[in-house]
């Protein structure tokens, strides 16, 4: 082993990976996800690069999973950056099952790994532009969605109201919750020393981003980011460079924010550019 420091990446797509090949050149990478299948396979081609990795299958929507996933990385050495990419979109899942994952699964691993990071050691977590669009919440409900207990996410009544059927409604709702677990996280993990932020990427040339793409939302979608500044799909390449940069001593001083990283689209939409 080159260190002792642990680089945990959940979720093996395609930003997991790209995330997996900038920050763990000076770390032992621990490589989580879902999938047997994907994880060996993500698990190969990075030992063919070189890097030192270990796999563990994990269920980001229970609790007990994500515990012995924190765990097992502790055991392992220093857990000096967390890398959370694991996600669903209205796309790809119904409504309960992107909750359960992009909801439930991120407040578990902001409570689970926040038990276990080093002193000087950073999280991401991976959320959306979309998190960015919901309208404003009320103060009681945004204060739920920061603060209630994990097992209680599901059951609030923002929840039950407005997402529990309506896939779409359940991804912007869980995205912006992201965005409030991490500000409310970052107290507890700065108290072992540790940051976290989180990541809003826009439209992302990955099998997610493509399947959006070419559902029913496609067109409009494409108009955003023709409208956008970089008028291009994101890739995991510039996911990838956020993430290093958050998770890097370049950013000591970034702590408990949002880093959108959508090319400029949604600027073109609250500016009133698309008309």
């Amino acid at each position: 082993m080159r260190t002792n420091d642990i680089a945990v990446v959940i979720g093996v797509g395609g930003m997991g990976r790209a995330i997996a090949q900038r920050v763990g050149g000076d770390a032992r990478l621990l490589l989580a996800d879902h999938s047997p299948e994907a994880l060996e396979t993500s698990a190969d081609q990075l030992r063919g690069e070189g890097y030192e990795v270990t796999t563990r299958p994990v269920d980001v929507a229970s609790r007990a999973s994500v515990a012995e996933l924190a765990g097992a990385a502790a055991e392992l050495g220093q857990v000096r950056r967390v890398a959370h990419t694991a996600g669903l979109s209205p796309v790809q899942a119904s409504a309960e099952r992107i909750l359960a994952v992009d909801l439930l699964g991120v407040a578990l691993v902001l409570e689970e790994f926040g038990r276990v990071m080093a002193p000087g050691g950073a999280g991401v977590i991976i959320s959306s532009m979309a998190g960015h669009r919901v309208p404003a919440l009320p103060e009681e409900a945004a204060s739920a969605l920061a603060n209630a207990p994990a097992e209680e996410l599901l059951s609030l009544p923002l929840i039950t109201d407005r997402a529990a059927t309506d896939p779409g409604a359940a991804y912007s709702i869980a995205k912006r919750a992201n965005h409030l677990r991490v500000q409310a996280a970052d107290t507890a993990w700065g108290e072992r020393g540790a940051r976290v932020n989180s990541i809003s990427p826009g439209v992302i040339a990955t099998p997610m981003g493509r399947g959006e793409l070419d559902s029913e939302h496609g067109a409009s979608m494409r108009a955003m980011v023709d409208a956008s500044n970089a008028g291009r799909l994101g890739t995991p390449t510039d996911i990838a460079a956020a993430a290093e940069y958050l998770l890097g001593p370049s950013s000591s001083f970034v702590s408990g924010t949002d880093l959108l990283v959508d090319g400029g689209v949604t600027a073109a939409v609250t500016s009133g550019r698309l008309g």
